[in-house]
């Protein structure tokens, strides 16, 4: 089991150095729509290695011809979906007392895209994994090795553990001269419960017709179809949480949970052979003994071949 999720966790990582993305190809009634991939860190942020310090995700969406419409049946288009987290103390050597604990998190997915009466909703689930089982852990401790940077200590990390996770998400995308808006909400219930309210911006001709796929660890767009247009788009986001309960941030070690807001803002170009997306996310304190927020930067470099 321990080999098979390192091996999946290796093959995300490869992924993403390699960028490539994932052709259309016909399989049974669906085929390939598209990919999206994310890789967060806040060395590209405010440059500190802290609590929400990494993350990575793919969403690989497959169904019938991309209209610029999602199906109207639940089931006809599905999101697969891999993620990973690395969330840590502020001190990675030398934890304070009172911090949040290390925790390696390694996600897989099925969530199938949905529309309804103008609004796009997904519904879906996760089993996510976290603990040393996971081997992020030791990945990390690795790469910071080779790179000379402080390595993380494992002495107190969350424990092993498998969380089945239900998402609900709905948008209303509304068009405009020049760009899009969409307000959404989501509701989660499984590795962390809670409630969401948010808006994106997408200003530019990039934001048209496009398939969307959003990034957990900052709630980002993504945009995963393989549409043949070039130019570039900004995109802007924020949004509220509220949390009642979370896996990483247990009530038994004393942790108070804080509401949590988000705000994002990115610029993502595409030419013919290439899309690449910049972009940085400010995250407000996630619990009552957290000493300040943060900025992360996000990445996307994709290469057609």
């Amino acid at each position: 089991m321990r080999a098979f999720i390192q091996a999946a966790f290796g093959a995300a990582v490869v992924g993403f150095l390699v960028g490539a993305p994932v052709l259309a190809e016909p399989q049974g009634d669906r085929m390939g729509l598209g990919t999206a991939r994310l890789f967060t860190n806040d060395a590209l942020g405010d440059g500190k290695d802290r609590w929400k310090t990494g993350s990575y995700q793919v969403s690989h969406f497959r169904g019938g011809v991309w209209t610029g419409d999602a199906a109207e049946r639940p089931g006809e288009m599905l999101e697969y979906r891999l993620r990973t987290d690395i969330i840590a103390a502020a001190s990675l050597k030398s934890p304070k007392p009172g911090d949040r604990r290390y925790a390696g998190v390694l996600s897989f997915g099925v969530h199938t895209p949905f529309a309804r009466n103008g609004w796009e909703m997904s519904a879906g689930g996760d089993l996510v994994l976290t603990g040393p089982q996971t081997g992020i852990g030791e990945f990390q401790d690795t790469i910071h090795e080779w790179i000379g940077a402080s390595k993380p200590d494992l002495s107190n990390q969350i424990e092993n553990g498998i969380y089945p996770t239900a998402l609900f998400s709905a948008a209303r995308p509304l068009s405009f001269d020049g760009g899009i808006v969409r307000p959404f909400a989501e509701v989660q219930a499984g590795y962390e419960t809670l409630a969401r309210v948010g808006v994106d911006l997408v200003v530019g001709s990039m934001g048209d017709n496009a398939l969307w796929a959003r990034d957990v660890t900052t709630g980002t767009l993504m945009r995963a179809d393989h549409a043949q247009d070039v130019g570039f788009s900004l995109v802007l986001g924020a949004d509220y949480t509220t949390v009642s309960d979370s896996v990483v941030l247990p009530a038994d070690d004393g942790f108070v949970l804080e509401d949590r807001a988000r705000v994002r803002v990115g610029g993502q170009y595409k030419s013919e052979l290439h899309r690449f997306y910049y972009g940085l996310t400010w995250l407000s304190e996630e619990f009552e003994a957290q000493t300040g927020s943060q900025v992360v930067g996000s990445v996307t470099i994709d290469f057609a071949f």
